[in-house]
């Protein structure tokens, strides 16, 4: 499979077979999801222009009422967490994803199909992320919730049969937004097709989306009651973000296989986590008890050699969410 000229190139030889298999297996798991997905009931083309017509209308008002919500929630974390002002520009963060959605109906109302549309998006919203991330990490948390609650905003005016085909597409905005995977591509570009860090990496792409499923329904299980800030865990809503979630710490580990440090967690994950959870109303022995779990699913995936390296990034990522640090305290919104 071509990579369509989204990855950056590196050495001549090894590198892009490198990231062909990368991006082979990427694309593999988002057909299984979009294989997944019940779009059987995918409007027609003229359809698709008239809802992405109508959406891409009231998109700037709905993008002001997104960052509305947005700012309710973290602009106490941001003088808590010492975040400068500067960085957080209300106009540029809510023009920027407002772009993205402008791009992501155009594609929707041109028929793109969804794994295409994945691709095309990778390389623009990636370089958002880095612009994001580059001074202070934690400003993509208010971008990732800027287009969150955008995208939700959006699809609650649609009818409920109209809502999963779109979804879809702003699943593919999300994936990138939320998570490294062009930071990913990039170290993949560092490796020989042969090595140990890769061949782990091929292995848990490959069932990533069966490892994050498994474990948010056993994290169901053991807190059938907890309510976070959208609703109860039970609900699709919280089970969907529950899922970007745990993919989410799956992407950071793969990153930090692929650079050789940990420096991805240490940077951007664990001080994103430590200014959002709080006001989402997730507790840390959710988190913990997540860990925990996906230790466990990775030792069942992984041959021994696979299992050893990455443990060197796990084990370190269990402590920072460990009692020791954060305690038994509940993150209350």
């Amino acid at each position: 499979m071509e990579p369509l000229g989204i990855f950056p190139a590196s050495d001549p030889v090894s590198a892009p077979t490198a990231l062909h298999s990368f991006c082979k297996a990427w694309a593999q798991r988002y057909i299984r999801q979009v294989d997944a997905a019940d779009c059987t009931a995918a409007p027609p083309q003229n359809d698709r222009r008239a809802i992405a017509t109508t959406l891409e209308r009231n998109l700037r008002t709905v993008s002001a009422k997104a960052w509305a919500k947005t700012e309710h929630l973290l602009s106490q974390e941001m003088i808590r967490h010492q975040i400068s002002p500067e960085l957080v520009d209300p106009w540029t963060i809510s023009q920027d994803i407002y772009q993205i959605y402008r791009q992501t109906l155009h594609h929707y109302a041109d028929g793109t199909v969804p794994e295409r549309f994945a691709l095309t998006i990778a390389t623009p919203v990636g370089d958002l992320r880095r612009q994001y991330t580059q001074v202070d990490p934690r400003v993509i948390g208010f971008a990732s919730m800027q287009f969150h609650y955008t995208g939700q905003l959006l699809l609650q005016s649609l009818p409920f049969e109209q809502r999963p085909p779109l979804s879809l597409y702003f699943k593919a905005v999300d994936d990138h937004l939320y998570m490294p995977l062009q930071r990913a591509y990039e170290a993949a570009a560092q490796h020989d097709y042969h090595t140990l860090e890769l061949r782990t990496i091929r292995r848990l792409l490959a069932s990533s989306g069966g490892i994050a499923s498994r474990i948010v329904h056993q994290v169901l299980q053991a807190f059938p009651n907890h309510h976070c800030y959208s609703g109860p865990l039970v609900s699709s809503q919280v089970q969907i973000s529950s899922l970007r979630d745990v993919e989410m710490f799956q992407t950071y580990l793969w990153v930090c296989l692929l650079e050789g440090n940990i420096s991805a967690v240490q940077q951007e994950l664990f001080p994103l986590c430590a200014m959002l959870y709080p006001v989402l109303n997730v507790r840390w022995e959710l988190v913990r008890y997540m860990l925990m779990l996906l230790d466990h699913e990775l030792s069942r995936q992984l041959a021994a050699p696979e299992w050893k390296v990455i443990q060197q990034y796990l084990a370190p990522l269990r402590v920072m969410f460990s009692t020791e640090v954060f305690g038994d305290r509940v993150c209350l919104a």
